[in-house]
Parts: C-alpha cells; sequence; structure tokens
C-alpha cells in the first residue's frame, strides 16, 4: 500500500506494499505522528502547492503526498495517518507500520509535540525499532516556549541517536534544518545509532533465541529483532503483512519452528504469556519515554496548561459544555443561513442572466425548441439552481467549521457527545462527523473515515443523513416560516419558525442516536471500541490555511460531485415535466400514481416526485413542488414568500401536511451526491442501498404515525 506511479513521477514495484524503485533519484520520505502535532503544517510548508491526496489503495484513509526539492534533489513526501502507535490496532496504525515497514521510504521524519513530548517519543521508539533512517521534528517549539517548557534538543538527539530538529512549522523558514538533516540521512552522510528498548530480562532473551534465526532468514530486507518481538507477540496481521514481504511463512519454516517453540516455552515458564506480552512490551516503551522525557525536558512555568484547563473546566463541564456547543453550533447555522442570502441571490440573478443569454444564442441559430428546453431549462437551470443554493452555504459553513476545528474546539464536541453515542453503542467521533453532517452530508461522510472502526465507521455513515444538510435547509425554513411561524401571528412568526428548526435538529440527533443503536444490536452487532480522546492545547487559527483547506478539500470537492449528479438529473426533470402521453406529462402521471401512497403518510403525490426527482440534490424540492403545481415546463420559484404560501395553501397544504414535508425532508434518502460518496467510501453497492433505505425507511414510518395520530384525534 502506498504511492503509485502517476502519483509521485516514481517507478513502483506493483505489489502489496509498493517498494520504491527510484528512476530519476527520488528520496521517498514517509512523514508520520500523533494527530494534531502540526504534521499537516510541515507538509503543506514543505510542498507548498506540489500536492495531492487520495485514498491509500483497498483502504478508505486519505493520504497525501508532494514533492519539493532541495539542493537540487527531488524529495516525494508522504503524509501518513496520524496515529499515537503503530501497533496495529486500526486501519490507521496498519497503514502507517506497513509503509515506514515495507515501502522502505528513505528517512522517516517523525512529528512530535514540543508541548507533551513525552506521549509523543513512544511513537519515535515504535519507529526506531523498525528503522534506523529516522529525523525526530520536534514540532511547536514556539508553543512550548510559550507555555515555559524547554527542551535540550541537543541531548534528545544523542541520546536518540538520530537528528532532531526544532521547528515551527508555521513558519516556513523554520524547516531549513529539517530539510538539511533529511537530506543528510537519505544520502547516507550522517552516522545513526538509534536508541534501542531494552525489555524485562526474560524478553530480552526470548528475542537473542530467535533473532539469530531470523536474520538469517531476512538478511538485510527488514529489522530482525523488531521482527523477532513480533513473532513472539503473534499478532496475525503484522506476521501476515511480514510473511508477504519475505515471501516466507515464517511460523510454518523449518529452521524457525524449533527455536520459536522454545521461546515461547521459556516465556511460559517466566509467566508470560500471549495475554501479558503486549501489555510488558508496551509498558516498557511508556517507561522508557517517560525517562527520555523527564532527562531533557524543564518546566520554567509549573503551570503552563492551567489558561487551558480552566476554560476546559467550561467547555466540557456537565452544566455548561451541552449549552454552549449548542449555542456555538446554532451560531454557525445562523451565520451560514443568514450570510449565504445575499451572495445565493447575486449567484443566482448571474447564472439566470447567463441563461437569458443562452437562450437568445439558441433562438439565433434556430435550434430545435426540445433541445433548447432539454439543455438551457434542463441541464443548465438545474445546475445553476444546485450551485447557487449550494455553494454560499458551504463556503460559510466548511471555513467556520474548520476554523473551530483549528482552533482546537471539536475535539471537546466529541467529548462532550461521548457519553451518548456510547449509550447507542456507537463510537464518539462520530460526534463530529455528525456535526460535519450538517453543512454537507457527503463531507459527513468522508469525515467517518478518522473511525477506526469498520463496523461503527459503517454506523456512521448510514446514519449522517439524519441530520439536515445546508441543502435541506432552504425547504425546512420556508416551510416552518410559513406554517409554523403563521399559526402564531407576525410577532411570533420568526421565533416559532426558530423553535420549529431547532426541534427538526434535535429529532435528527435523537434519530441519529437510536437508529445507531438499532443497527449496532441487529445488522452490525458490537460492542463500542474504545479510543483515546486528546484534548489538544488552544491555537491561533491561521486563517489562509483554514480558507484553502475549507474550499479546496470540503467546499469544491463536494460542488464538482454535486454538479456531476445534477447535470443529467436536469434532463430527466425537463423529460418528465414535458413529455405528455394523453392530456397529462409523465410527472403528472407518476404523481397521480404515487397519491395514494402519498396520502397515507401525510403527502401528496407531486410533493413525493418532487423529493424523487430532488434526488441529486436537495436544494431543488421547491422548484420542482413549484413546477408542478403550476404545470410548468421547467423548474421555478418566488420571489416572496407570500406567493409560495397562496400557491401551496391553493393545492391543499395544512399544518400537517408542513409538517409531514418537514419531517420526510429531515429522514428520507440521501442525495446523489452523498449516494455516490457512500459509494466511494464503502466500496460496497449493499451498504450504500442500506443508506438509501434506512433513513427512507424511518421518514416513512414516522410521517405514517404522524399522520394517522392527527387523523384519529381530530387534528385536521
Amino acid at each position: 500500500m502506498g504511492l503509485t506511479k502517476n502519483s509521485t513521477g516514481t517507478s513502483l514495484i506493483s505489489s502489496k506494499f509498493n517498494v520504491a524503485v527510484r528512476e530519476d533519484d527520488d528520496h521517498i520520505i514517509a512523514l508520520a505522528g500523533n494527530p494534531n502535532v502540526g504534521k499537516s503544517t510541515v507538509f503543506n510548508s514543505l510542498t507548498g502547492l506540489n500536492q495531492h491526496t487520495g485514498n491509500w489503495p483497498g483502504k478508505t484513509v486519505t493520504n497525501a503526498r508532494g514533492k519539493y526539492n532541495y539542493q537540487g534533489e527531488q524529495f516525494v513526501l508522504v503524509d501518513l495517518p496520524g496515529t499515537y502507535s503503530i501497533m496495529s490496532t486500526s486501519e490507521e496504525e496498519e497503514i502507517a507500520r506497513d509503509f515506514v515497514c515495507f515501502a522502505k521510504p528513505d528517512v522517516t521524519v517523525v512529528v512530535a509535540d514540543a508541548t507533551c513530548l513525552e506521549r509523543n517519543l513512544n511513537l519515535t521508539l515504535q519507529i526506531l525499532e523498525i528503522t534506523k533512517d529516522v529525523v525526530v521534528c520536534v514540532n511547536l517549539i514556539d508553543e512550548a516556549k510559550r507555555k515555559g517548557i524547554v527542551i535540550d534538543i541537543e541531548a534528545l538527539s544523542q541520546k536518540l541517536g538520530v537528528p532532531v530538529v526544532a521547528t515551527n512549522a508555521r513558519k516556513k523558514s523554520s524547516l531549513g534544518n529539517l530539510a538539511q538533516e533529511v537530506h543528510m540521512v537519505a544520502n547516507h552522510l550522517k552516522e545513526l545509532t538509534p536508541y534501542q528498548v531494552q525489555y524485562d530480562q526474560e524478553i530480552e532473551t526470548a528475542i537473542a533465541m530467535i533473532e539469530p534465526t531470523v536474520n538469517s532468514l531476512a538478511g538485510s530486507k527488514i529489522n530482525s529483532r523488531w521482527v523477532a518481538l513480533k513473532l513472539l507477540d503473534g499478532e496475525d496481521k503484522i506476521i501476515s503483512s511480514i510473511n508477504d514481504f519475505l515471501e516466507n511463512e515464517l511460523l510454518n519454516n523449518d529452521i524457525l519452528i524449533d527455536p520459536l517453540n522454545q521461546a515461547k516455552q521459556f516465556l511460559a515458564e517466566h509467566e508470560i504469556n500471549a495475554d501479558n506480552f503486549r501489555d510488558r512490551v508496551v509498558t516498557r516503551i511508556v517507561k522508557e519515554a517517560e525517562k527520555l522525557s523527564a532527562e531533557v525536558v524543564t518546566f520554567t512555568n509549573k503551570e503552563y496548561n492551567k489558561t487551558d484547563r480552566k476554560i476546559d473546566s467550561i467547555l466540557t463541564s456537565k452544566v455548561f459544555g451541552i449549552p454552549i456547543m449548542i449555542g456555538l453550533l446554532g451560531a454557525v447555522f445562523w451565520l451560514t443561513i443568514t450570510g449565504a442570502n445575499y451572495p445565493s441571490a447575486m449567484l443566482a440573478n448571474l447564472l439566470f442572466s447567463v441563461e437569458d443569454h443562452l437562450t437568445a444564442l439558441f433562438m439565433q441559430v434556430n435550434a430545435p425548441v426540445w433541445l433548447h428546453g432539454m439543455l438551457i431549462l434542463g441541464v443548465y437551470r438545474t445546475l445553476a439552481w444546485v450551485v447557487s443554493v449550494m455553494l454560499p452555504p458551504m463556503a460559510i459553513f466548511f471555513p467556520l467549521f474548520t476554523f473551530l476545528e483549528d482552533l482546537g474546539y471539536l475535539p471537546r464536541v466529541a467529548f462532550n457527545l461521548d457519553n451518548f453515542f456510547k449509550r447507542a453503542c456507537a463510537h464518539g467521533k462520530q460526534a463530529l462527523t455528525m456535526c460535519m453532517g450538517f453543512g454537507c452530508n457527503a463531507a459527513g461522510v468522508i469525515g467517518c473515515r478518522i473511525i477506526d472502526s469498520p463496523r461503527e465507521r459503517l454506523i456512521a455513515i448510514i446514519t449522517n443523513n439524519f441530520v439536515p444538510c445546508n441543502g435541506r435547509f432552504p425547504t425546512l425554513i420556508a416551510v416552518s416560516t410559513i406554517f409554523i411561524g403563521g399559526l402564531w401571528g407576525s410577532r411570533y412568526n420568526s421565533l416559532a419558525a426558530t423553535l420549529a428548526m431547532v426541534a427538526v435538529i434535535l429529532l435528527g440527533i435523537l434519530m441519529t442516536l437510536l437508529v445507531s443503536k438499532l443497527l449496532s444490536k441487529t445488522i452490525l452487532k458490537g460492542l463500542p471500541s474504545s479510543f483515546t480522546l486528546e484534548l489538544p492545547p488552544y491555537r491561533k487559527p491561521q486563517f489562509g490555511r483554514i480558507l484553502i483547506r475549507s474550499l479546496l478539500d470540503r467546499t469544491l470537492f463536494v460542488l464538482g460531485r454535486a454538479v456531476a449528479i445534477a447535470a443529467p438529473a436536469g434532463i430527466i426533470i425537463w423529460v418528465m415535466a414535458n413529455i405528455d402521453i394523453g392530456s397529462a406529462s409523465l410527472l403528472t402521471h407518476s404523481a397521480l400514481f404515487l397519491e395514494p401512497f402519498a396520502r397515507l403518510i401525510g403527502l401528496d403525490g407531486y410533493i413525493l416526485m418532487a423529493f424523487i426527482l430532488g434526488l441529486p440534490a436537495n436544494e431543488i424540492v421547491v422548484p420542482i413542488i413549484i413546477m408542478s403545481y403550476m404545470a410548468s415546463g421547467s423548474m421555478l420559484e418566488f420571489d416572496t414568500l407570500r406567493e409560495l404560501k397562496d400557491l401551496l395553501i391553493a393545492n391543499g397544504w395544512t399544518v400537517l401536511t408542513a409538517v409531514n414535508v418537514m419531517l420526510f425532508s429531515l429522514m428520507h434518502f440521501p442525495c446523489g451526491t452523498t449516494l455516490w460518496t457512500i459509494r466511494k467510501e464503502t466500496q460496497s453497492a449493499k451498504w450504500t442501498f442500506m443508506s438509501f433505505l434506512i433513513p427512507t425507511a424511518a421518514g416513512i414510518i414516522v410521517c405514517f404515525i404522524v399522520t394517522q395520530l392527527a387523523h384519529l384525534f381530530g387534528l385536521v
């Protein structure tokens, strides 16, 4: 797993591990580190714009690759998934371990956080067991200085036996020494004597019993001491990867069977078995990391994190944590909805003015009416609607969301909601992916990559659609303002509509938890996994980086998929509205066919058809409803809510209809862009279909119950 020729410009052996073979004297550099240590900042600063992202082959975990030049040589930098360990208990750990060990990078740069070096040295010591070609980058040195943390970089380098560089990755100028050390190690211009963890005497003896035999089998291909340790550990995935790399079934090798059995028998005699072997190994690594840190780190300010802890005592408290979180997210939604109104209107005016010019052009060349209708009133108008409605909210929401992420607040959100998701037998990180779904469900699905467990990742993907994305907000806002707000008169209209929106959002969160628990007890049985939830220090956000990440990586990526889905859908919508059978269009015939079922769930056939035809993008549901009621051949939109209200009431809408439209908008199949993303992420038609079926079934059931109860109690 790893690089490809197309992604790096280097020629690679087509194997499971993609071991690099340089044609152009490129150097392959692996970038490893814990989450939240500034690893991505180091990557971006070194590579600039000469980079791109993708997925590891057969995985849903993102990788980033980029190039930079130093002293006339080209370096290919591979950003490995952030991980606390490479013991292979998660997909990220497996990827990082396999690349460092089997892809044979020239240098592995381990990025550590200067403000918590002790914890970061854990991963550093594990990587030093695999390869000696390591450069340690102690990042965030400016934050450490601000907090009164002093690190003796030279002493740390001497103890680890590899180069150690202090950096502030936000300042590109501070990375010069890092590039120089990487160059020296890659060209073997420096003698390295990597630190070797000394385990309990019994484990060291067992390693010594089999290492010579392992060395005779593996030679210089891999660190024989590390392989011996993993054979004694007995973890199947690691041993399988080693076997594939060496093309040798080590556990079944005749010359290794006896020494390995003797070593395991020796351990058993000293009460070290498969259950406690790894505990002893991990404990020793942690103690060694503590010892090294104590020898090189001094604190001039014993209360360096006092401010962060004071803030956390409020933001993560049982009393204020949830209300503050709801308030902040509410502010983000309000800014998104309010702020998007004006740019949406301007963009719509621009795009629809272009439509007028295109229409004039078609008339000038005497193009057939049907061709104009299909391409301009169908494809172009659909695209114009999707872009004008989707782009502004995403361009506001994603930077705001990324701002909270960069600030360090999102891990606090996960902390506050972790207990709720644990009770639902789901993963605590699902709270973050759910929040991303408010901006765009497709982005929320992509965000599920942060969940290690495949089972819990599937639960998060399937249930992400229960929170309304920005594409559904226009429908929800319009309907709640007209009908729910209208019940309270003009004075309290806005307040009532806002409360209705809040109720819908809370219902979406409740349904997320409920369906997550049902899935975990039925088709996706299992216990919730544990995970390390780190509360990183609060940091000053980098606004330039926020804009680039949010606009390029999220907004334009999602918009591109939406456009690809919406274009062919525009043709279908135009055909349905303009091809007649008898005296009625295909759209009318379809609506009449669905009418009996739609009435059972408090809707009508045209509303249900609008949701079906709105599969490409939720933004076009209301325009399709207007088009259907007015028997127009193309999608329309009114300038005022009053016009829309008059049309809806004239076509039989009541408060019950409005409630069911809001409920079904909250709970129905994901949009085409999200379904496409689910298919890409899961690589499974089955789970894509389940993601379509489950929220739709939930919406039908809830709307049916509400409708029947309303009739039962004479509310309509």
